[in-house]
């Protein structure tokens, strides 16, 4: 007799900021997706792989999505975001405990009109965050309001940080999963290259480091990856759109720069478990988040 396997994607939705990608790294458990508590901080859809016995959830980490559609990057990410509402197996709208916003609005309207709250289809409701909410009192008023806004399957107040009640959303998540073979090797944890990885990591650094002065005007391209005599050397190019973005990328004296590439050689190390060399430069192109040709060199998927 055959052994029964389950399998399933599992969509995140949301809008930016609410710890989608935080979530994610805590159910796979390990850092796949870059993290800040800046907006729009995921720009692609991500999967991460997670593989325990029998079941194998296939998880969809996907941009914030946000009323804004300015730029060619605004309406690919939320272009991006829309793509999996229909095809995943499990559905989680994640908002912040406490604090539902118009942009939450706009996410389910999208969850009613392309996907619908039928049997079987309705998402399951995250409150990420649960842990900041002041008083505690204030959750159970607000968990009723959210169950008034519409027919959501289950409703999971969690901390993706802390890691408090993830357990429940995975048994939740589990029961959920069709009967199906596995679509990836038992030690898998993500679909993408050593080279996404790295690009990522260090956009991550150099938006942390430039706070709230830039973060969406900020793009990091590989482009050299040299493995020669045992020595791994990375080009990375660090794009912004203005000269002023670029000053203050590099920081008085190339400082804050030069702070986030030892930050990036260090966590580059750890997930190739090698010494590598970290090269970082800054280059202005202007307009590069309205350029979709430019987007589609710089590895951002329609």
């Amino acid at each position: 007799m055959s052994k029964v396997t389950r399998c399933g994607y599992v969509g995140l939705v949301g809008r930016p900021n609410v710890g989608k990608s935080t979530l994610l790294n805590h159910l796979v458990g390990q850092k796949i997706s870059i993290t800040s508590d800046r907006p729009q901080t995921t720009r692609h859809n991500l999967l991460g792989i997670q593989t325990e016995g029998d079941d194998q959830i296939i998880y969809v980490d996907t941009p914030g999505q946000h009323g804004t559609e300015r730029r060619a990057l605004n309406r690919l990410m939320n272009r991006q975001a829309r793509s999996v509402l229909v095809d995943v197996d499990v559905l989680l709208m994640v908002v912040e405990a406490g604090r539902w916003k118009e942009d939450d609005d706009l996410v389910l309207q999208r969850l009613l009109s392309e996907r619908g709250f039928e049997a079987g289809r309705a998402p399951l409701l995250v409150l990420n965050k649960a842990d900041l909410v002041t008083p505690k009192e204030r959750l159970l008023p607000f968990i009723s309001a959210c169950g008034r806004r519409a027919p959501f399957a289950e409703i999971i107040p969690l901390s993706a940080t802390k890691g408090h009640n993830v357990d429940r959303l995975e048994a939740c998540i589990r029961e959920r999963l069709p009967e199906a073979p596995h679509l990836f090797p038992a030690d898998q944890v993500t679909d993408r290259t050593e080279r996404f990885m790295v690009a990522e990591i260090v956009r991550e650094k150099v938006m942390r480091r430039v706070g709230d002065e830039l973060p969406h005007q900020i793009s990091v391209g590989i482009e050299r990856w040299t493995d020669e005599q045992g020595r791994l050397t990375i080009h990375c190019q660090i794009l912004v759109e203005r000269d002023g973005q670029k000053a203050i990328v590099v920081g008085h004296k190339g400082e804050r720069l030069k702070q986030a590439g030892i930050e990036s050689r260090h966590e580059i190390e750890r997930l190739l478990d090698r010494h590598i060399r970290l090269e970082l430069w800054v280059k202005v192109k202007g307009g590069w988040s309205d350029d979709e040709r430019m987007l589609r060199r710089l590895g951002y998927e329609d």
